[in-house]
């Protein structure tokens, strides 16, 4: 669950405090803390993140980040993945990825975890999708289904064998919702 803190601040003021664990966030004025991630979370986190990048990243097509920092339009969120293709990775003068990201990523990927309000999540979703990404997933590992957001639709209920939905620059690739709740098995 995300706890709030009292005192509204401005975005700049939350940028100066120092980064915490949780991992705190930004919204509408207000510091949130986000979960810490369970098993569930952390592994689908940590395989889907290297799947993304055995597509993407070598081929340079896009790249997947894990809690990377994404401050736009008076918001700061970390998502759990954040995907940017290639050539919006914001770069610093040695052409090295800078260390302060101002863009909504092209893709955002959140990954529920136990008492998480889904609203809040949701929220940062849209949020996203209205500041420029492409797509959205919300992941449930409970109820083993995916939400996915797209651009001025109605947002879709994948499970078992449906194809999700991925960045133009991989359409290469197809992924459903088994292969990704398969991550959880450990026989």
């Amino acid at each position: 669950m995300f706890t709030q803190a009292e005192k509204r601040i401005s975005l700049k003021d939350f940028l100066q405090l120092p980064e915490t664990k949780p991992i705190k966030e930004f919204i509408n004025g207000y510091v949130y803390e986000k979960p810490m991630p369970k098993g569930k979370h952390s592994t689908i986190q940590t395989f889907l993140t290297t799947a993304i990048n055995q597509q993407g990243f070598i081929n340079k097509k896009c790249c997947a980040f894990t809690e990377l920092r994404c401050n736009f339009d008076e918001r700061s969120i970390v998502p759990d993945i954040s995907i940017i293709n290639w050539e919006k990775i914001p770069k610093d003068e040695q052409g090295e990825i800078a260390n302060i990201i101002e863009i909504a990523p092209d893709w955002i990927i959140e990954i529920l975890s136990p008492q998480q309000s889904s609203i809040r999540v949701i929220d940062n979703i849209l949020f996203a999708l209205n500041h420029g990404s492409q797509i959205g997933w919300l992941i449930d590992p409970q109820e083993r289904i995916i939400m996915t957001f797209l651009p001025n639709q109605q947002p879709q209920i994948k499970q078992n064998q449906d194809l999700l939905p991925v960045l133009s620059s991989l359409s290469h690739w197809q992924i459903c919702p088994q292969e990704i709740f398969n991550y959880l098995t450990f026989i």
